[in-house]
């Protein structure tokens, strides 16, 4: 059964190509261009094409029965977002509407719990609790939120699809960093000296992928499945962190407002002078103003999801970026 992976050189997609192989399963990759690193040594076929354009996907297709639509523009701060939503939103529907006319017969699309609704009180939110388009934060979340109507208008026409909506997934792999990998890689660093409490829900990316390919098989149509697993204050990650590694947990937790107003200085000073990423994007300071705590009940109950222990996926995450030189 061919298999094409979108976004298959990112931490969840390559994590997603590695499930897949270990199946047996022939998987086709779309890639901007051939040869990168994070797919050396693996049997893939690599075809190159953007999801921006329709043609490069139709030929992408040809051929195969299953889809996993991993691919996003995953980014907190970005200086000019019209292309994170012509890639997140028109791709993810230039992609639909290639997979429909290929015939394909499932397709999993990947999405992320910042989509979902957030009571915001230290209470879990799942694949039901309210949200609308006004509650997201940044560009990447309304990306996301806007990509997820186009996906759920197909299923309701009856194009077969399932959504997964993975949080913060850790462990190896994670190259480029993500932003939770690079929140790592600045621990490791002694680059935390202090910290804004929040609230994150930490799963093992292998668990994430496993969750993809138990969607494909398992998940009924047009449902959401939340791929997570434990729920921690960033003071408790901190601490694990701490554990893991041997280097000290910051003990300095600082007010929300004053940082809120640093960072709209940094994002401004990012997006007018520096042009560079800035340490403190003022969309991560505004989601963590509210506990990111999800239940993942569903997934565990429908699809079987794994819920391996967020401290080995930690101590992965760590020794893979130690014997990498990121620290």
């Amino acid at each position: 059964m061919k298999t094409l992976v979108t976004g298959g050189t990112g931490f969840v997609g390559r994590a997603v190509v590695v499930e897949l192989l270990a199946r047996g399963r022939e998987v086709r990759v779309l890639v901007r261009q051939r040869g990168h690193p994070a797919l050396a040594g693996l049997p893939v076929e690599e075809v190159v094409g953007d999801l921006r354009d329709p043609a490069s996907l139709t030929a992408a297709l040809r051929g195969v029965r299953r889809v996993f639509h991993v691919a996003a523009d995953y980014r907190l701060w970005v200086p000019d977002p019209e292309n994170m939503y012509a890639t997140n939103v028109q791709g993810t529907a230039n992609l639909l509407q290639a997979a429909a006319e290929a015939g394909v017969e499932r397709l999993v699309y990947t999405s992320t719990v910042g989509t979902l609704g957030n009571p915001g009180d230290g209470r879990p939110g799942t694949e039901d609790t309210p949200v609308s388009l006004a509650e997201m934060v940044g560009h990447y979340k309304r990306s996301k939120f806007l990509a997820e109507e186009k996906v759920l208008a197909f299923s309701a026409h009856g194009f077969p699809v399932v959504l997964v909506h993975p949080s913060a997934p850790v462990g190896p792999w994670d190259w480029r960093p993500t932003p939770t990998g690079q929140m790592i890689v600045d621990f490791l660093k002694g680059r935390c000296p202090a910290y804004l409490e929040t609230g994150l829900n930490l799963v093992h990316v292998r668990d994430v992928a496993q969750g993809h390919l138990l969607a494909e098989e398992k998940g009924r149509l047009g449902e959401k499945y939340i791929l997570g697993c434990q729920n921690l204050r960033l003071s408790e990650i901190f601490g694990l962190l701490s554990h893991l590694s041997g280097v000290p947990a910051p003990r300095c937790r600082l007010p929300y407002t004053p940082v809120l107003l640093m960072s709209y200085v940094n994002e401004f000073w990012a997006t007018h002078i520096s042009q560079r990423p800035p340490r403190m994007p003022l969309a991560a300071v505004k989601m963590a103003r509210k506990y990111m705590f999800f239940d993942s009940s569903k997934a565990v109950r429908e699809l079987g999801l794994p819920q391996t222990p967020v401290s080995q996926a930690l101590a992965e995450a760590v020794a893979w970026f130690r014997e990498r030189g990121y620290v």
